[in-house]
Order: structure tokens, then sequence, then C-alpha cells
């Protein structure tokens, strides 16, 4: 088995699902007391957010790689963020660590063309939303096709992201509003939707709607266990 190294703290919350899904995820195809072989380093958010905030994604960068060699040095033989936005740096670190960084959109690319989509709504933060680092991999590399959500539906969903998920809130009327937008990206031409934030997986599930979701930190944790067991 190979060793996971898994960067958190993205909110700790959903990189303890991570830990928790990479877990039960090996015992259920080894069996018996498996568990993974893995290292984290997990990360201060709050001085990340006002890096972030800044636009200093320079210095963003630099923590990351950081990190990254962190759990390199602690044996990991590949790494995942545990955060859709903070892939954002992935192209300006690959090249300053030893080992593959298991890259979250390549992933979900993956899975929705398993399904045989070719068009999917976008739910995260402003950045992932409105910036191209997500997007622009999605499509020119995937040729999947991206509908974001309107102005106002993106403020929504990075307020409830930072100031009711972060926080282990998880209110019944954000999630029916969550519910809401994906349903309006289906109406609008959204084949599926991407969960395409590592929190938001905590408020809204499949069973909510109809619509086919793409649980981003379920899919990017499964992946991490294909590849820790491939020969």
């Amino acid at each position: 088995m190979k060793t996971i190294g898994i960067i958190g703290g993205m909110a700790w919350q959903s990189s303890a699902e991570v830990y928790k899904i990479i877990n039960e995820e090996v015992n259920k195809r080894i069996g018996g007391q498996h568990s993974c072989q893995c290292v984290m380093y997990s990360v201060d958010l709050d001085p990340i957010l006002i890096l972030r905030d800044e636009d200093n994604w320079e210095k963003l960068s630099d923590i990351m790689a950081d990190a990254v060699r962190r759990v390199e040095a602690a044996g990991a033989d590949f790494t995942l963020i545990c955060s859709n936005t903070m892939h954002k740096t992935v192209d300006a670190i690959k090249d300053r660590v030893s080992k593959p960084i298991l890259h979250i959109a390549d992933v979900t690319a993956q899975a929705i063309l398993t399904r045989g989509f070719k068009t999917v709504g976008l739910m995260g933060t402003k950045f992932t939303l409105t910036q191209d680092f997500y997007k622009h991999k999605m499509e020119s590399e995937y040729g999947i096709k991206i509908l974001v959500p309107d102005e106002d539906d993106i403020a929504f969903i990075h307020h409830v992201i930072y100031e009711e998920l972060d926080y282990s809130i998880f209110r019944p009327e954000s999630a029916k509003r969550f519910v809401e937008i994906i349903e309006k990206l289906h109406a609008n031409g959204a084949e599926g939707v991407i969960l395409g934030c590592t929190e938001i997986p905590l408020l809204v599930k499949q069973e909510d709607t109809k619509v086919p979701l793409f649980d981003t930190t379920t899919l990017h944790a499964n992946a991490a266990v294909d590849l820790a067991l491939k020969d």
C-alpha cells in the first residue's frame, strides 16, 4: 500500500471527512483490520483566508508547497489537497515538490465523463466559480462545459461556506437554497452538478435532489485509495 499525503485544514471539518472516507474505503476493499497508510499536515486556515482575500496567491503557493514537502518528508508517495479552491496553486507548485499531486478536478472530470455527461453545473467558493483555474481545466482538458450560478447565488454560496459550514453551522434554510441553486443549474442545461467545495457535501446530499451530484470530497478520497492500492 502506498502512503497517502493529505493536506488538510481548509477547513478541518471536510479534512476529517476525507480521512474517514479513505479509511473506510481501504477497509471495505481489503477487509480485516486494514486502514490507510497516510500522513497529514493540517494548515491554520485563518491566515490562509486573509492571504486569499488579499489575492496573494504567491504566498499561498509557498504555503502549499511547504505543506506538500512536509508530507513527502514524512513518507508520502503522492499528495491530495483537501480543498477545491487551493488547487489554484497546483500549477505553481507541482515542479517544486517531488511526488505527484492528485488533482481534484482531474478526478471529478473522469467521474463526469464516466457518466457520459458533457455539460455540468459547478458549486463552490467565488474563487472557484469566477476564476478560470478550475473551469478552464475542465473545458480545455476534458471538453466538459461548465455552468455557474448567477452573481447573487455565488455570493450566497460563498457566504454559507465561510460563515456557516466552516463553523460547523448547518442551517436547513441554507441547504434548501443550495438545492434550489442546483436545480436552477439543471434547468439551465446542466446534466449534473459538481459540489466543488469540500464542505458542501456536509450540507447537501444526493438524496436531497434528483439532479446527479458529483461530491468532490468523496471522489477525491476514493481516487486516493485507488492510487494507494494500485499495483
